[in-house]
């Protein structure tokens, strides 16, 4: 029997190791075996088990089997190999993103000592001396251990000479790094549960004061907690010293009981809905229903502010009551804290959460809770899709529009959108809702022509207006250092308006960091980063100048490198500089900032909405994180600071994103009492876009929107693939893109962008160079495009000179 095993690594193809008899009996797809590559041990995941020797080669045996029981079902394997397949990436690549890091165990290297070489050492010098007197003393020693040994990380010369001398041999092992948290409970001994006993105990006591007020604490803590008792929570409680617990153990009237416990704690779950269904939502609920009984994906388009979140709630309801699991997906951790209460005060513990921000621990648990069904809600961002569901019923994609769904680096780059509609038609009867009070352009095409079912809300809940929006012409303002205006005065006096109501005020700017870039105020000289095109956002928390593409930090600069010249003037703002001027501006007012920088650590989102929520900012700056489905019932100011830096990408999605964007936001406004207000700041106030978002009119910028796509042949009349080529020469890079893009010009000449350089041309010191492909959708041509690109891709790699060149095809790109 030989099995073909995905190991996570970028490799063309899966390979396949020979089963031996000793595990034949007990391996399973989906069970993790330690298999050997180039002298390197890897934990991969069984694929399938067959009878095929490989002609090739003579298959090596798979050293171990770690799994008794598969850690995936089939429905995750075959989800692995669609996403490989249609997103031209490796199955280990997506292995690599999907499991928790305990899952993927890594080779480590270990010293080994030789028994036969003896303890004479006076033949070694200084650094071989010291490694083997450790290595004859504790007979193994780690490469971290050796590095700390010496006080060097350039150890490899040291290890090489000692194994020529045959004092250690190296062995690979494979760490595995994941283990339960553990916790101490104390528990009264058998003899004491009689409550007799334990009276006469108390009654005859006389001495050891403390050790009583102990006694009595575990008593009243297991009466009032439910018997569970844990040592830490009992010496608080009791103000007792571990030796007075010890006297009570040692005396065998308590004993201590350490046991595993879950690293997250769970509320009692039960299903308790406390609201009813308006008839808008009844209406569009009952749609959903319907449509669902013929078609696999549905479409909720709501205003914003609609109830969407209600509508989802009856579904995940009905669930739940089904027996099925439930897969809610947001675009951003930061939505998940405020959603999460929301669901657990009306599903208490069936709901768990998944996302990055969780440590590794954690996610594992939440792995095997999913996998063993005792989890019945999974909210998460676009990776709680790897997870392995044994009955989903639905998974929610809320705010399906996103740009975040879509995974950018590294592969696989897939979009959790199109994956989950895919993942779900793996699981007998399992539904798609996406939801959205803009969708994309492509979902509301496949909604009105039939291929998903439609649902629509239109209007607010408890019928509160959509809030007015104002155009404020920045050309006409002039600020007195001839910048772009932060705040205008129209904006000035709808904030002060707004504090004087007690009300909260949001205000959005695209642009993170204290100055997106500083000229020379003589020869107009812009400081750029050493490793991109691109110039450097001065942070003044930091008093740094950022790179935002490749992380690099520069000191601020005093002198211009071209002319000599001292004095530079900060241009445009960000968030930070919008920030420092509202406190300058509204000295009484409290004022927040969400973005990237200021909102770090597992629980700083939370914390800062929860903040909003109780009032205790008044005026919230943020970039698109304040943009995406937050609810805030105080809220009656949104300002859009800049609206000219969104409606002006070079990108066929511009106009989709400004309209999107600039919708959500505004959306935040007057949610509970319709008294909102939106002031937008832009200066090119005749762009198209601006009068649907006045209009709140997605229907007719959707048709208008439709028109050009159609026009210029773009998705969703197309589908997209995106070929970046990247190398540290400008003219390797460029040549490599040329005969790629000559080689697939036959057959995709009239299809084919490009070659052509991006409007970035470097990062990280790799020149870039793009083909854009633009497909029918006709069945034949895009697996056939997909198989030309593997191919070439293998040809380009064969020349010597482009060995070095990557090159990342991008399907669907964004």
């Amino acid at each position: 029997m030989y099995a073909e095993v995905i190991i996570p690594l970028a490799l063309p193809k899966n390979y396949t190791w020979s089963v031996p008899a000793s595990i034949l009996s007990q391996i399973k797809p989906g069970c993790r075996v330690e298999v050997e590559l180039k002298n390197k041990k890897y934990a991969g995941v069984v694929k399938r088990l067959h009878p095929e020797k490989p002609q090739a080669f003579e298959p090596k045996e798979i050293l171990n089997l770690l799994d008794t029981e598969p850690i995936l079902y089939p429905a995750q394997l075959q989800l692995w190999e669609w996403i490989s397949s249609y997103y031209l990436c490796s199955e280990g690549e997506t292995m690599a993103a999907a499991l928790p890091a305990h899952f993927k165990l890594n080779s480590e290297t270990i010293l080994v000592f030789n028994d036969e070489a003896g303890d004479d050492f006076s033949h070694l010098d200084n650094d071989e001396f010291i490694v083997a007197e450790a290595l004859h003393i504790k007979k193994e020693l780690k490469l971290t251990e050796v590095q700390q040994l010496l006080d060097s990380s350039h150890v490899y010369p040291v290890i090489k000479r000692l194994i020529e001398k045959k004092l250690c041999f190296v062995w690979e092992a494979l760490k595995q790094t994941y283990a339960p948290k553990k916790q101490t409970f104390i528990l009264l001994e058998p003899q004491y549960h009689d409550e007799e006993k334990l009276s006469q105990l108390l009654n005859e006591w006389s001495r050891a004061p403390k050790q009583m007020e102990l006694l009595l604490s575990w008593i009243h803590l297991s009466r009032t907690e439910g018997g569970d008792v844990t040592r830490a929570g009992l010496l608080k409680k009791s103000g007792a010293s571990d030796a007075q617990l010890k006297g009570l153990i040692e005396k065998k009237i308590l004993r201590a009981e350490q046991r595993s416990i879950d690293r997250l704690n769970y509320l009692p779950q039960g299903i308790h809905i406390d609201f009813e269904l308006t008839v808008a939502q009844q209406a569009a609920f009952e749609q959903i229903n319907r449509s669902m009984q013929e078609k696999a994906v549905c479409l909720l388009h709501g205003v914003t502010s609609s109830g969407k979140t209600q509508v989802y709630i009856r579904l995940i309801e009905q669930a739940i009551r089904d027996g099925r699991q439930v897969l809610y997906l947001l675009p951003e951790i930061a939505l998940t804290s405020q959603i999460i209460r929301r669901l657990q005060r009306h599903f208490g513990g069936y709901i768990g959460i998944y996302h990055s921000k969780f440590s590794q621990n954690e996610r594992l648990e939440i792995w095997n809770k999913i996998r063993s069904g005792e989890l019945k809600v999974i909210l998460g961002a676009r990776s709680a899709l790897f997870l392995p569901f044994t009955e989903l019923g639905l998974i929610v994609v809320d705010e399906e529009h996103d740009a975040s769904y879509k995974q950018q680096e590294p592969a696989p780059r897939y979009h959790a959108r199109d994956a989950a509609i895919y993942y779900a038609s793996l699981y007998p009867g399992a539904k798609v809702l996406l939801g959205s009070a803009t969708p994309s352009i492509e979902s509301y095409y496949n909604a009105t022509t039939g291929k998903y079912g439609l649902a629509e809300l239109h209007e607010r809940y408890g019928n509160v207006p959509l809030p007015p929006i104002v155009l404020v012409d920045t050309k006409k303002i002039v600020s007195k250092e001839k910048n772009k205006v932060i705040i205008s005065p129209d904006l000035q006096e709808a904030i002060t308006r707004t504090l004087g109501e007690g009300k909260q005020t949001i205000l959005f700017q695209n642009r993170r960091g204290y100055s997106p870039y500083q000229v020379c105020e003589v020869c107009g000289w812009i400081p750029q980063c050493k490793n991109c095109d691109v110039s450097l956002s001065y942070h003044k928390l930091t008093n740094k100048l950022h790179c935002h593409y490749c992380g690099t930090v520069y000191p601020p600069l005093q002198t211009c490198a071209a002319c000599g010249n001292h004095h530079f003037i900060q241009r445009n703002f960000g968030t930070e500089r919008i920030e420092e001027h509202l406190e300058e501006v509204f000295p009484q007012a409290r004022v927040a900032r969400m973005d990237i920088d200021s909102v770090r650590g597992k629980n700083a989102h939370d914390n800062l909405i929860q903040q909003f929520e109780l009032q205790k900012i008044d005026i919230l700056v943020g970039t698109q994180m304040v943009v995406k489905g937050l609810d805030f019932e105080h809220v009656n100011l949104v300002g859009i600071l800049d609206a000219d830096s969104i409606l002006s990408f070079a990108d066929f999605r511009v106009n989709e994103r400004a309209f999107q964007l600039m919708e959500q936001v505004s959306g935040r406004a007057g949610r509970k009492d319709g008294k909102g207000r939106v002031l937008v700041q832009v200066a090119n106030t005749r762009h198209p876009v601006l009068a649907f978002v006045q209009a709140h009119d997605y229907r007719s910028f959707f048709e208008q929107e439709l028109a050009g796509r159609r026009q210029f042949f773009y998705p969703p009349f197309s589908r997209i693939i995106l070929i970046t080529f990247r190398h540290k020469d400008k003219g390797v890079v460029e040549d490599a893109a040329n005969l790629f893009a000559n080689n697939i010009r036959e057959p995709f000449g009239k299809w084919l962008v490009g070659p052509a350089e991006p409007v970035v041309g470097r990062i990280r010191n790799q020149y870039l160079m793009e083909i854009l492909l633009k497909l029918p959708k006709d069945g034949q041509t895009i697996p056939f495009a997909k198989q030309v690109i593997r191919q070439q891709t293998a040809i380009l790699h064969g020349h010597k000179k482009f060995r070095s060149v990557v090159i990342i095809p991008e399907v669907d790109a964004v």
